[in-house]
């Protein structure tokens, strides 16, 4: 991108110059200056390197090779694939003659890959399509759906339209292997699959993967089988069990042996009385009255709208918004020194709107950045409120830019998706005076609260707690990290950003041997950061905190709230067992914190009572997300 050559191996975009060269696009001035960019290595004026768009690298024999397009590249998941590499594995099977990939969205799966077949002869089974593709790439590379078609759609130039590729026909996958469920359990659990994964049947033989599903799915599987079968099953049984004939039959066992945590219905709480907050919230409130004048628990967002701008639809579906999400009308005050949640009524969201759009485009962007950082930074009242509040800049005719942020007592990351999706949803409908088609929630956040603190006490909280009293028995109480200066008294939240990027075929392989040993990448590379820290702080016994999304209910998944709750994932480094050893000890102490996520992490460490210290963090010093 910055125009400086890359080194033997290194990725990175074709560029041609010379007197053959064009010298840009006829009539399409844009495209030109977009494509044809000065010549930094050429000492003629007006020179121009010509942007291919094609990703190569120079191999070790001088040779270029073609590792696919630039404009074909995609993000699922947090991985960034090259749609030509998954092509390219798909030609090399022996009944394809030509292969395309695209991604699609559905409401269901949310985003995953669909692969374009052109057979060379019968049509060949995609099983094993599939099992060619995974002997070859990773886990997430391999296409959820398959498409086969008699002809590829081409333009009148003779190019491929990628962009006349129909739409997955979802309902048809997976027909030629179908069975059908043979007990009651496997009925129930195929029809649970099919509304998780947005498929109309599944076969009891599936794999819960290969159909499309992966760990956040299997998170709101696990909350419908709970719903469905009154039992708690930890996260380790989809991986043990990935298809439905398995489950059931590791369902039947649970129940004959009286095993699994059954816990109380989520359900609305009386609203008379003072409502708690939950064990999340608390921790925030109390960081809160510790240090006022901080705002690093803000959760700013920042969003470019392009196009005309209907502001009194935006307002109005701000209100709507904040009617739908008691969370966002929610005050924070203390009685008797106790916090308590107090609930506003829904009333109009201000919007200030500031015009930007008399500025020149230098100061434009540096004022619009000035007032985003502002906004970040301007502190909340949890008392007076409000947690939610919006500015609009004006920056043109056709351009707004929306400046929202939250208090992170009233938010997670997962809540992001759900605030962004009930918004546009509030918004297309606004000017139509119809109510979008967003289904009534069975619960609020307040509801959660009170559920939680009723349930998780006396013999649940001692059963749940004495798994964490042994896990994290003689942890030492901080990581003892070789640092430049010595730790502050008082930790700030000052902090820095580093990025760096690997090899792709580095992350190929890592997904590989993450297989290869029943894993997933990030139990390998938890083990692999646990022996970091064991050579460079010489500590054997070891603590790294990581998030979970806590929304082990389905009632909850709809709902703007904090329910993000974090693991302490122990690790115990010896120097002389070998690597596949610790990603077997990884993989065992995940998935049963997993399995053990519904104590707080703010109760955990009240039960546990370490060395309290403001320098440190209790329990664990570094994260692993």
């Amino acid at each position: 991108r910055e125009l400086r050559p890359v080194g033997v191996g290194v990725a990175g975009e074709l560029y041609l110059s010379g007197e053959g060269q064009s010298r840009g696009y006829l009539g399409r001035p844009g495209r030109t200056a977009e494509s044809f960019v000065p010549d930094p290595f050429n000492g003629e004026a007006g020179s121009r390197l010509y942007r291919t768009g094609d990703r190569v690298r120079w191999s070790v024999r001088g040779e270029l090779e073609f590792l696919g397009r630039l404009d074909h590249q995609v993000k699922l998941r947090g991985f960034r694939i090259e749609l030509g590499e998954i092509e390219t594995a798909l030609e090399e099977h022996s009944a394809v003659e030509r292969a395309l990939v695209a991604m699609h969205q559905d409401l269901a799966r949310g985003a995953y890959l669909a692969a374009y077949v052109l057979a060379s002869g019968g049509i060949p089974s995609e099983g094993g399509l599939r099992a060619a593709l995974g002997s070859r790439l990773p886990e997430y590379m391999i296409p959820a759906a398959f498409v086969f078609l008699d002809e590829l759609p081409m333009t009148h130039s003779g190019k491929v339209d990628r962009k006349a590729l129909p739409e997955p026909d979802l309902a048809g996958e997976y027909e030629a292997d179908h069975v059908a469920p043979g007990t009651a359990a496997e009925g129930v659990l195929a029809g649970l699959w099919g509304e998780v994964l947005g498929l109309p049947r599944v076969s009891v033989e599936a794999s819960f993967f290969e159909l499309g599903g992966h760990s956040l799915l299997a998170t709101r599987l696990i909350a419908r089988v709970r719903d469905a079968f009154g039992l708690e099953i930890p996260l380790k049984e989809i991986f043990l069990t990935p298809t439905v004939a398995g489950l059931a039959k590791r369902l039947e066992e649970l129940e004959r042996e009286g095993r699994g945590l059954v816990l109380p219905p989520l359900l609305p709480a009386e609203r008379g009385g003072d409502l708690p907050l939950s064990f999340a919230q608390e921790r925030l409130w109390f960081l809160d009255q510790l240090e006022p004048g901080s705002s690093a628990y803000n959760i700013p967002l920042a969003v470019l709208l392009k196009g005309p701008l209907d502001v009194a639809a935006f307002e109005q579906a701000l209100g709507s918004l904040v009617k739908r999400h008691e969370t966002l009308r929610t005050r924070f005050e203390a009685r008797g020194g106790v916090p308590r949640q107090v609930i506003d009524p829904p009333l109009p969201v201000p919007l200030p709107m500031l015009d930007l759009s008399g500025l020149e485009a230098g100061d434009l962007e540096s004022e619009s950045l000035r007032l985003a950082s502002d906004e970040a930074q301007r502190l909340f009242d949890l008392e007076r409120g409000p947690v939610f509040r919006a500015v609009l800049l004006r920056r043109g005719a056709l351009e707004h830019a929306v400046l929202a942020t939250m208090h992170h007592i009233t938010s997670d990351g997962w809540s992001m998706e759900v605030l962004l999706r009930d918004f546009g949803a509030f918004y297309g409908a606004a000017p139509t005076g119809v109510a979008p088609a967003l289904a009534a929630l069975p619960v609020q956040y307040a509801d959660y609260a009170v559920w939680q603190r009723g349930w998780l006490r006396d013999e649940v909280l001692e059963g749940e707690m004495a798994y964490w009293r042994d896990r994290l028995a003689a942890l030492p109480p901080l990581l003892e990290l070789p640092t430049d200066r010595p730790r502050p008294p008082v930790q700030s939240s000052q902090g820095d950003l580093v990025e760096v990027s690997w090899p792709s075929d580095l992350g190929e392989d890592l997904e590989a041997f993450a297989r290869g040993r029943g894993s997933t990448l990030f139990m390998t590379l938890l083990a692999a950061f646990e022996v970091l820290l064991y050579r460079l702080t010489g500590q054997g016994s070891l603590a790294v905190g990581s998030p979970i999304a806590g929304r082990r209910h389905s009632e909850v998944e709809d709902l703007i709230g904090f329910f993000v709750n974090t693991l302490v994932l122990r690790g115990d480094v010896t120097g002389a067992q070998t690597f596949e050893e610790l990603v077997d000890q990884a993989r065992d102490r995940v998935l049963e914190a997993h399995a053990h996520q519904d104590v707080p992490f703010e109760r955990l460490v009240e039960e546990l009572q370490p060395e309290r210290s403001l320098s440190h963090s209790p329990l664990f010093q570094a994260v692993l997300v």
